[in-house]
This record gives structure tokens, C-alpha cells and sequence, in this order.
């Protein structure tokens, strides 16, 4: 049966469209956990493969992922694939921090084998496989007109609302189970495992929403009613959740939402007569204002309650971070291997630390980075700030005003600071976050059509 030729270009536009909204849905159902034993991980790389395999085959053209990003991604992907290579026992034995594993051998009566650099080659394959998540989204993204990155912000839009009322059902005392992630009961974290994820992921709506609201050269009434109505409610939410760091990055992110739009937004209020221009935005603080106000006083904070109470003695995180930078400096500048903190972590731990709460992350993705990669990933990661400072700058500097790439760079500020004290991006949820917000970054000043165009 022969396709229609007037028809094929625009299945082919719709597409890779399709193909990433749908795994924007999955790997929010299945994807807001690290942990590799848990059930989501292999339903959202089954589809990522699949997602993948459909494009190539049904796809009617191509178009390479955005430069920056995609280099960096390959570079992260070669140096985890490096870890891998099985070394010389000479070479291996050079290593630091090896001593351990080689007194196997010894113990045994048998000649060192050889050993790749990882010291857990399987936790650090599985850091591999996780990479097809971004892989897949600046893929699926680079192939989008600039009307459909628009769309999928909205998407995205969505996607934190479903969470936020998840994460309400459980504060209501609602328990869901699911069977994807491994969450911890009674937790306020909705489609994640971790509240400061959750939190991030919220944060990520407040920067989103005043742009939704007030996209297109002609605003409509109604959306701007609906976006600024979402900043209470995800401010809530974030409280809800008793992420501490959650309180900072909900806050940054809505004041950078409101930057980006804040063209729009004082065109809006220019239309409005002067009589009611103040009282309107004092309305609006004094709503959002008061809503926080009425849930701390009510006991609805549950993040400040949680600032307030917890001393950093008692924080496990405080507790264990000598050991952390202990061992940081037992395996620099080779580093451990990729996705290899929990059992090296339990190797290092001292019998002080010992009780059954499960330490299984650095809790700093930048030490994290630097334990896992060592030297060679302290220059991946330099190489990847690197290049979103300078993106970033052409972004906020670029005239005409275009938001997509204004909000990429604020999005992965966003997860820059949440990694400081936790380790988002190490959740498939997140990294396609990541990867599609630096698509949009890397869209600045790029030859992306304008809306309406589907790239012919």
C-alpha cells in the first residue's frame, strides 16, 4: 500500500513529538527514582529503546541533537564506558584505593586478574544504561519547530500539576503505592521517592508557569489567570513536602519565571487602567503571601517546621560527610567508578554511622561527581558548567527576548543548587529534564523555525 506523499511530512513532523510527549508521561509514572533496583528502571529504559527504535524506522527525516549538548552527553558516556575496560593487573594495582580488592586475590592464592577501574563494574553498567534517558530526549527534542518546544513546556506543565496533586492526596493521609519507585511510606513526594526530588520538580513549575501564562505576542486572559493561580499551590506543596532546600528553590524559581516574563508581564499591566494596576498586584502579593502565612501558622509547613526542629547533629548527611570526603580523597584522582557510592560508601562507613537508615547517595552530586569520576569527571563537569555559563549569557543577553532558552538555563540552575545538598539528576525523571532544557538552551541564536514551522 503506497503512503500519501502530502501527508508523510506531517506524521513525520508529529512524531518525534508524540514519541516524547508519551515518554515525558512514562518516565513520570516509572521515573522518579535513582536506585537501580527498583522496578521503574528497566520499564523506562524498555521504553526509551523502544521510543528510539520507532523513530529511526518510522522517522522521515533527521536532524542532530543540539552540539553542546549532545558533546557533552557522548563525553559523560565515554568516560562511564572507560570504567569498564578491563586494565592490566599491574596497571589496576596502581590504582588508589584498590588495596582491599586485590588482598582477594592474594587471600585466595590466585594471580590478580584483570579489573576494570570501577569498583562495582555493575553499578557502573547500570550508570551507563541510565544515559539512553537523556540520549533519547535531545534526540526527540532537536527534531521539534519551536511551536512544538513550546507545547512540550506546556507538557512539562502538566506533568508538575499531576504531581502536585499527588503529592496533596498524600498530605491528605492518602496512600498510594507505586509499584515503580521505591517510596518511603507516608511521605509527601508524589511521582518521586526522594521530597527534595519532588520539590525540585515542583520548583521547576513555579519557573515555567508565569511563562506558560504569558506566551505569544497576544496573552489570554485566562491563562494568565491559570499560571499565576499554580504559584500558591505549588509553594504550598513545596512546604507540603518538608524539603528544606525545597523553600529556596521553589522561591528562586518562581522570582526567575517572573524575570523571564517580566516583559509580557508589564505589557499586561500597561493594558490595564491605572485605578486598578496596584491594587491588582497587591492583590495577587498579598494572596500568595497569605497562603504561605496561613500554612505555616496552621502547621501546614511542613518544610519550615522541619528547618526549625531538625539540628544538623542529628542530620545523617552532617553525620557522614568526613567519611564522604574521606573517601574522595582515598580514590582521587582515578575515582571509584561511576554509580559505586553505596558499596564503597559501606566499605569506608565507621561503626559510629551504623543503623538502619539506608545512606545510599553522597548527598551532594558535586562531590558526588568528582568521588565517582575523579579527576576526568571534575573536567566533564567544569566542561558542562562551562558551557551553560556561556550559553547562558547569550541567552539573557540576545535581542529579541525568547524564552525557551532563558528557561533551560534557569531550569538546570535550578538543578545545579538542588545538587548541592541532594542528587536529582541521578533520576530518569530529571535527566530528561536536563536534556530537554538544554535543548532549549542550546536553541539560542540557533536556525530553529519560527511558530507554525515543522522544520521542512
Amino acid at each position: 500500500m503506497v503512503r500519501s506523499h502530502s501527508r508523510s511530512p506531517e506524521r513525520a513532523a508529529a512524531l518525534p513529538f508524540w514519541l516524547l510527549a508519551a515518554f515525558l508521561v512514562i518516565v513520570f509514572i516509572a521515573g522518579g527514582a535513582s536506585r537501580a533496583d527498583v522496578l521503574g528502571q528497566p520499564v523506562v529504559r524498555f521504553f526509551a529503546w523502544a521510543a528510539l527504535i520507532a523513530f529511526v524506522l518510522l522517522a522521515g527525516r533527521f536532524q542532530a541533537p543540539r552540539k553542546g549538548p549532545a558533546l557533552i552527553l557522548g563525553a559523560a558516556a565515554l568516560l562511564v564506558l572507560f570504567q569498564l575496560i578491563p586494565l592490566p593487573p599491574a596497571w589496576w594495582l596502581a590504582l588508589p584505593g584498590r588495596e582491599i580488592l586485590a588482598e582477594a586475590a592474594i587471600v585466595m592464592g590466585q594471580p590478580q586478574p584483570w579489573r576494570p577501574l570501577s569498583m562495582s563494574p555493575g553499578a557502573t553498567a547500570n550508570a551507563l544504561g541510565s544515559l539512553v534517558v537523556p540520549a533519547l530526549v535531545l534526540l526527540l527534542a532537536a527534531q521539534l519547530s519551536r511551536e512544538q518546544q513550546r507545547q512540550v513546556m506546556g507538557w512539562v506543565l502538566g506533568l508538575v500539576i499531576a504531581g502536585s496533586l499527588l503529592a496533596l492526596l498524600q498530605f491528605s493521609g492518602g496512600r498510594l503505592d507505586n509499584p515503580f519507585i521505591n517510596d518511603p511510606p507516608g511521605a509527601v513526594a508524589g511521582n518521586f521517592a526522594n521530597r527534595n526530588h519532588m520539590a525540585l520538580f515542583l520548583a521547576v513549575g513555579c519557573l515555567i508557569a508565569p511563562a506558560w501564562a504569558f506566551r505569544g505576542d497576544k496573552v489570554q486572559r485566562w491563562r494568565v489567570a491559570a499560571g499565576l493561580g499554580l504559584l500558591p499551590l505549588l509553594l504550598l506543596m513545596i512546604l507540603a513536602t518538608g524539603s528544606r532546600a525545597g523553600v529556596a528553590l521553589g522561591l528562586a524559581g518562581t522570582a526567575l519565571g517572573i524575570a523571564i516574563s517580566w516583559r509580557a508581564v508589564a505589557r499586561e499591566v500597561r493594558t490595564l487602567p491605572r485605578t486598578l494596576r496596584l491594587p491588582l498586584l497587591g492583590a495577587f502579593a498579598a494572596a500568595v503571601v497569605g497562603v504561605l502565612v496561613l500554612s505555616f501558622t496552621r502547621g501546614r509547613a511542613v518544610s519550615i517546621d522541619r528547618a526549625l526542629e531538625l539540628e544538623s547533629a542529628e542530620d545523617l548527611r552532617t553525620q557522614a560527610l568526613p567519611t564522604v570526603l574521606s573517601m574522595f580523597e582515598r580514590y582521587f584522582p582515578a575515582g571509584s567508578g561511576f554509580g559505586t557510592f553505596d558499596p564503597v560508601y559501606r566499605i569506608t562507613e565507621p561503626d559510629a554511622l551504623l543503623q538502619p537508615n539506608y545512606f545510599n547517595q553522597a548527598h551532594n552530586d558535586w562531590l558526588g561527581m568528582l568521588l565517582d569520576g575523579g579527576l576526568a569527571g571534575a573536567l566533564l563537569l567544569a566542561a558542562a558548567v562551562g558551557w551553560w555559563i556561556v550559553a547562558s549569557v547569550r541567552a539573557w543577553r540576545v535581542q529579541p527576548v525568547r524564552d525557551l532558552p532563558r528557561i533551560g538555563s534557569a531550569v538546570i540552575l535550578l538543578v545545579f543548587l538542588a545538587s548541592i545538598v541532594d542528587y536529582p539528576a541521578r533520576t530518569p525523571m530529571i535527566m530528561a529534564l536536563v536534556a530537554l532544557a538544554a535543548t532549549w538552551l542550546a536553541s539560542n541564536g540557533s536556525s530553529t523555525k519560527t511558530e507554525g514551522d515543522s522544520r521542512r
